[in-house]
């Protein structure tokens, strides 16, 4: 998912714009990776060709993702690193299982799985709480969350801090197409910043940016926060690209409802 086309680019190049994207010099890179700057250099302008062990280890201390990992080692001549299996794999079993269990134990409070691309993967029974009024074809798989938010059709009517919300947002989708490098997220996050709802400027107040959703006929209000689990040390890009969204009550108002 970077934005070369391993095979066609250079793997020192390849280096060189994720170097960059990290906003560190040769110099910097060169220690945290314990390797020479001068090695460095020639690896970057095609002069030394690195080896296996060499691009793992620079994608690791640049922090690339999996996905681009592969796609560095196909430009330097190498067999790909990691596997991309289906969740239903029996292989998969496992992360399928934790996924289940990490959900079930948010509720009565709602939490979502995603991929990278911000697709719905799975979601407890609490999430219904959260979709009142949502168009149906938000709903029409691949659903994407960060859409179905945001969206005139989807929750945005019913955020009432819709411009802080939509910041929050905007500015994490953002700063994740950069830098991992996706191009689909990039045209995400393009797409949402074309939808009505504004953006408040203002400096954040409080601890947390939160999700304030008017829910039923009775207008009532609840507040929450957001937490985000990921696989720490996943080797699959499926299991990798996972992360789970949970919204806590931020008030006691807001856990009561819930709860009942």
């Amino acid at each position: 998912m970077t934005t070369a086309v391993a095979g066609e680019v250079p793997v020192g190049e390849l280096l060189r714009s994720w170097r960059r994207r990290r906003r560190l010099s040769q110099l910097d890179l060169a220690v945290e990776a314990g390797v020479s700057a001068r090695h460095l250099s020639f690896v970057e302008t095609g002069r030394a060709r690195p080896s296996r062990e060499m691009v793992l280890h620079l994608a690791e201390q640049l922090e690339v993702p999996l996905g681009a990992r592969n796609e560095l080692l196909a430009a330097a001549g190498f067999a790909p690193a990691y596997r991309r299996r289906d969740l239903g794999d029996p292989d998969m079993a496992v992360v399928r299982e934790a996924l289940d269990r990490v959900l079930a134990a948010y509720e009565p409070f709602p939490a979502l799985a995603v991929d990278r691309g911000w697709h719905l993967v799975a979601a407890n029974g609490a999430l219904s709480a959260l979709l009142d009024g949502v168009a149906p074809h938000l709903l029409e798989p691949p659903v994407n969350v960060l859409r179905l938010s945001l969206h005139p059709e989807g929750l945005a009517p019913r955020i009432l801090n819709l411009p802080q919300w939509r910041r929050h947002v905007l500015h994490r989708l953002g700063r994740e197409a950069h830098l991992a490098g996706d191009l689909a997220l990039a045209a995400l996050h393009r797409e949402l910043l074309t939808l009505p709802g504004g953006l408040d400027r203002s400096p954040p107040d409080g601890i947390a940016v939160p999700l304030r959703l008017r829910t039923g006929d009775d207008g009532a209000v609840l507040s929450f926060l957001s937490t985000v689990t990921t696989f720490g040390t996943a080797v699959d890009l499926t299991a990798a690209e996972l992360s789970v969204e949970a919204f806590l009550p931020a008030d006691d108002a807001t856990a009561a409802a819930l709860s009942r």
